[in-house]
């Protein structure tokens, strides 16, 4: 009994701040030093077995205090009755005590095996997500590597449209060289701009979805970085859980952490933890659907600026072989022309300086005969002198040679008029013909020498040609 007054309080364990479990707290029975005092309080005490009476000891002379042996036998009654009931108590105490060991064993070994088994699957959880991670980084790696080559093959197209363009400025450049009336606005000039416009906006095309391809390409590397790292928070949190899923209750490294279980630094739940790695599984999927698109774009300008520059080159030269065959047609004409201008000239020319000049010749020595006569004539005298037909046939050939020789001086200045103007529209041909040859010259030898094949190879070119996917 004194053992169990002296025992304090303090000297019990505190209980643990984890609360039980409503099972455990029905089962074990709540006993404190208050219940254990409280159960003990009727057998802890003294049986009040009366007052001591005095009596006198003749051996000592002393007088001393003795007990009855009523009270004696009462007492020792009264102990083995305590004595039986606390080793009853101890016996229930022990048997409760035992069996709460056992179910708390019991109950302790089982929500570690389900706290084993939790991790498990906690673990496999974080397997499946962190697969399906690698999986969209895998197929994120794929699609950035494909969006990559197909703006290396549009950024190469660009730099071929550089030589189709320089060939049509040149082109156009070159026939300001054209001179005189061949500086017309004809269907090879319409045609040309037409042909720059169509460089120029093709290059424009071709830009932007450079640039659509190079914004795209950092999206897919930002969410390609946050499925990394989601990635790689993943394989740490496996390892550790795994890790976990391992530890035995012999394991190396089991430790005891007073007040773990109030700290609590998590910042999600499962639902907001699977869904986290859902968006960023759902943003890669979007930006890879993006990327695909913009491929398409690339594909889709590549084709469409190939069709549109050859068409307009296969127009260009179509309007410089149908002008070429217009101004060959023209200068074999002017040539024609001045081959009988030529003959014309040779001819009118030889007959003015021999022809003309012979005929006055002669008319004037029939003249001078015919005024001879008719001066010698004027000597005859007397009844001579007679209007004769000799004299009135003299009279008149005098002046049908006067007029004819005023005549011949008409078709002479004529026929030098006729060979001044044959002169000027013989160099006028000749210069016409200059023109035309200067024209052939350019557009035939110039622009059709640097139009002989198509800029841009169609079977081999980067414009034509689109990996396979």
């Amino acid at each position: 009994m004194s053992l169990v007054h002296s025992e304090s309080p303090a000297s019990y364990r505190r209980r643990s701040a984890t609360p039980m479990t409503p099972e455990m707290s029905k089962i074990l029975p709540y006993v404190t030093d208050k219940t254990i005092s409280r159960h003990l309080g009727s057998y802890g005490r003294s049986v009040d077995l009366g007052h001591a009476k005095n009596y006198y000891n003749p051996a000592t002379r002393t007088v001393y205090s003795r007990y009855q042996p009523n009270d004696w036998s009462l007492s020792n009654s009264n102990n083995f009755t305590l004595s039986e009931k606390e080793r009853s108590f101890a016996e229930r105490l022990r048997a409760d005590a035992w069996r709460a060991v056992k179910e708390t064993d019991v109950r302790t070994r089982n929500r570690q095996t389900d706290v084993t088994k939790r991790l498990g699957e906690r673990v496999q959880d974080i397997a499946f997500w962190k697969s399906q991670l690698n999986n969209e980084i895998s197929a994120m790696d794929i699609e950035m590597e494909n969006l990559r080559e197909y703006k290396r093959i549009c950024e190469k197209a660009l730099g071929d449209t550089a030589n189709p363009l320089h060939i049509s400025e040149e082109c156009l450049l070159n026939r300001e060289q054209r001179q005189g009336i061949d500086l017309v606005n004809d269907d090879v000039e319409r045609s040309l701009i037409k042909e720059i416009q169509a460089i120029k906006k093709c290059q424009s095309k071709l830009k932007k979805v450079l640039e659509d391809a190079h914004i795209q390409l950092k999206m897919n590397r930002a969410a390609q970085h946050a499925l990394e790292i989601d990635a790689k928070d993943k394989d740490h949190a496996q390892v550790l859980d795994d890790r976990m899923q391992q530890l035995r209750n012999t394991s190396a490294g089991v430790g005891y952490v007073p007040g773990i279980e109030n700290i609590d630094n998590t910042i999600t739940i499962p639902e907001s933890w699977a869904r986290y790695t859902q968006e960023n599984i759902a943003r890669s999927q979007k930006e890879r659907a993006n990327s695909e698109r913009i491929r398409g774009e690339i594909d889709c300008a590549l084709r469409q600026c190939a069709n549109e520059m050859w068409n307009n080159f296969n127009a260009v030269n179509n309007a410089f072989n149908l002008r070429i065959r217009e101004t060959t047609d023209a200068r074999n004409k002017l040539q024609a022309h001045l081959q009988k201008v030529n003959i014309i000239f040779s001819f009118s020319g030889s007959q003015s300086c021999l022809c003309y000049p012979h005929l006055g010749l002669s008319k004037i020595r029939i003249r001078s005969v015919a005024q001879t006569r008719l001066d010698e004539r004027t000597r005859r005298i007397n009844v001579e002198l007679c209007n004769d037909p000799v004299m009135k046939t003299l009279q008149r050939e005098i002046s049908e040679i006067r007029e004819s020789v005023r005549i011949l001086k008409e078709r002479l200045k004529s026929s030098e008029l006729s060979l001044a103007r044959l002169v000027k529209a013989k160099s006028t041909l000749e210069h016409d013909i200059s023109v035309k040859e200067n024209s052939l010259k350019i557009d035939a030898s110039y622009c059709m020498g640097m139009r002989k094949g198509f800029p841009m190879d169609p079977k081999v070119g980067a414009i034509f040609q689109m990996p396979i996917c």
